[in-house]
């Protein structure tokens, strides 16, 4: 059996990363790799994987719903007006990773956000840089699995631009895996075929 695979107890096998975490899979079975185009969504979980820079995902994973309730559902017309006082407040928060320039920097990726939206939208400026259409890799092994591309780059670059921080090629990356603009499932994993499907009907 490849290293990267694992059978479990439903007689389902899937990428190993995410263990036997019930969290962690049913977060792989039902999000991870899905084609997202929902503008909100695409900021929260943009600015969550900035978050997560220098954790594991699963770290933010157990904390997502204390996010969703300290920073108002990532609802960013909310979050632009955010002052000190709300900061300090966030800094406060035990259920969220206390990390003063990533809240910060959330604040700025609001506004910057906010900006993109009055001129079109959040999804189709992202969704650009691959036209619309998921990547549909095939990954065996680790070694097929880069950690950032030249289309991660090019999107890095295009955000940071307009004026969010935490938004390196590498989380970038991530990202693109996380909302389904590239399939990183391993083959073999049940989810590959089933979210290449997803990706087909676009």
């Amino acid at each position: 059996m490849n290293a990267h695979l694992i059978t479990h107890d439903d007689g389902k096998t899937r990428c190993s990363w995410p263990g036997v975490d019930p969290l962690y899979v049913a977060y792989h079975d039902t999000d991870w790799g899905v084609p997202e185009f929902d503008d909100r969504a695409l900021f929260e979980k943009l600015i969550l994987d900035g978050f997560q820079a220098g954790l594991s995902w699963i770290t933010i994973l157990r904390k997502r719903e204390n996010f969703r309730a300290a920073f108002d559902g990532f609802r960013p017309e909310a979050i632009v007006r955010y002052g000190p006082e709300k900061v300090e407040a966030l800094m406060a928060d035990p259920g969220i990773i206390r990390n003063r320039a990533k809240i910060v920097s959330t604040i700025g990726s609001a506004r910057a956000y906010l900006e993109i939206m009055e001129k079109g939208s959040f999804s189709d400026f992202l969704w650009k840089h691959l036209d619309g259409r998921p990547q549909q890799n095939a990954p065996r092994d680790r070694s097929d699995v880069p950690t950032e591309t030249e289309t991660a780059r090019r999107m890095s670059k295009e955000l940071k631009q307009a004026g969010f921080n935490f938004v390196g090629p590498t989380i970038v990356y991530a990202f693109m895996q996380a909302v389904g603009m590239v399939n990183d499932h391993y083959v073999g994993c049940f989810r590959h075929e089933e979210v290449k499907a997803l990706g087909a009907k676009l």
